[in-house]
């Protein structure tokens, strides 16, 4: 049973890094040859921006499980609808769109959702703690 836990605990953790960190990389369009460098710096700190605001959302998912797994949830459900619509008005296709949404926004729905259970895993353990039934004689 503690590997299970373990497992609850680590797994929203670790896909929201990766979720964050996929997110990071398209800051890489913001470097071009005919920019100069502080050019370059300035367009890379703006498409950082949504990494930085995820990772603040990281920072307290980790601390308040509850309130953090609501925002990533509400921020992957939100972001969904507006990227579907940016991808198919580029392409015209519902599967590449829908293809897109799975790649971007569901890590961030999975992951939210599982802070969210792993919140009340822990509530429901630390409720079985202080009302021990085996301990309670009628």
């Amino acid at each position: 049973m503690k590997n299970y836990i373990q497992i609850l605990h680590w797994t929203p953790r670790i896909l929201g890094i990766l979720s964050i960190a996929f997110i990071s990389l398209f800051a890489q369009d913001s470097f071009d040859k005919n920019l100069t460098f502080t050019e370059q710096l300035s367009h890379l700190f703006m498409h950082l921006i949504p990494t930085l605001s995820l990772l603040i959302i990281y920072l307290i998912a980790c601390r308040r499980e509850l309130l953090g797994g609501i925002l990533f949830t509400i921020i992957g459900i939100g972001f969904s609808t507006i990227i579907f619509i940016h991808n198919f008005n580029m392409n015209q296709s519902v599967w590449k769109s829908l293809y897109v949404i799975a790649l971007i926004t569901f890590p961030f729905i999975i992951s939210g959702l599982l802070f969210i259970i792993n919140h009340i895993k822990k509530i429901n353990e630390d409720r079985s703690k202080i009302f021990n039934c085996d301990r309670i004689i009628f």
